[in-house]
């Protein structure tokens, strides 16, 4: 099953294998550069994956080994008037808000330079993974702008405002390895072996139940920007409904049977 393959799209690749989505980003002569083509194409392919019930995890990159997303093009903002880099922006957000809204886990496979868009974009993700050369950095402040899809919300509710402050006032760029002791990536592989590493743990979060992996990943994110008593009252109903799913009858009868579960279930059952 391919949905949406490369043929509609000039600036992403689209591919679906079994219950796995994978996008690249594809303007490898422009580092993968964000443009308003590109954006409009990651979107539309987001809103295919919202739709598609067969899909279980999402894994972003990018193509060519130089770059995941080298952040926005430059020729195209240097050319923004005031409301068209409001627009661009608005755009920006929206289609990384929809990035992390999905109800299936996405994951980020870093394997270059993921600069200003680019880190924001992976910051959405529910986890990154990263080859020994990635480069991390929200370099804006450095042509005199500010981090504009999200960096200065979603870096530091990650990391801390006083280290999110330091990177992004500098604008200077960290390798994966510094990334992995802030807290910003989770692992690092060599280049080769990366999205074989990926590719192991997004199989391992498919065999998981769909309702289960939804409702955990709500009420993490959702719990980010509530107070703790607020945030456990969200458990407390995410928990009670993923009882009314037929992965949880199949989860605790498969244990209770001592055998593996297999879980069948879709988002509203």
């Amino acid at each position: 099953m391919h949905g949406g393959t490369n043929m509609a799209y000039e600036h992403i690749i689209f591919e679906i294998k079994s219950s796995l989505a994978t996008i690249t980003f594809n303007r490898p002569k422009a580092l993968n550069a964000l443009n308003n083509a590109l954006i409009e194409e990651f979107s539309m392919a987001l809103d295919t994956i919202a739709s598609n019930q067969d899909i279980r995890v999402l894994i972003l990159t990018g193509a060519g080994d130089k770059a995941f997303v080298a952040g926005a093009d430059i020729n195209e903002l240097a050319a923004f008037n005031p409301l068209e880099a409001k627009l661009f922006s608005r755009r920006g957000h929206r289609t990384i808000d929809k990035l992390q809204t999905l109800s299936i886990p996405v994951i980020a496979a870093v394997n270059g330079f993921a600069l200003g868009g680019g880190s924001e974009i992976a910051l959405a993700c529910d986890f990154i993974y990263a080859s020994e050369d990635a480069k991390f950095g929200l370099p804006e402040i450095t042509l005199g702008i500010i981090p504009g899809f999200g960096g200065t919300q979603r870096l530091p509710r990650l990391i801390g405002k006083n280290l999110a402050k330091e990177l992004i006032f500098t604008g200077r760029m960290i390798s994966a390895e510094e990334a992995r002791q802030m807290g910003i990536v989770n692992q690092v592989h060599e280049a080769e072996s990366l999205m074989e590493a990926v590719k192991k743990t997004a199989n391992m979060i498919a065999a998981k139940g769909k309702t289960s992996l939804r409702a955990a990943k709500e009420a993490i994110n959702k719990g980010m920007d509530v107070d703790l008593s607020t945030g456990c009252h969200m458990e407390i109903d995410a928990f009670s409904l993923c009882m009314a799913s037929s992965d949880a009858k199949e989860g605790t009868h498969a244990f209770l049977e001592k055998r593996k579960a297999i879980f069948k279930g879709s988002l509203i059952g």
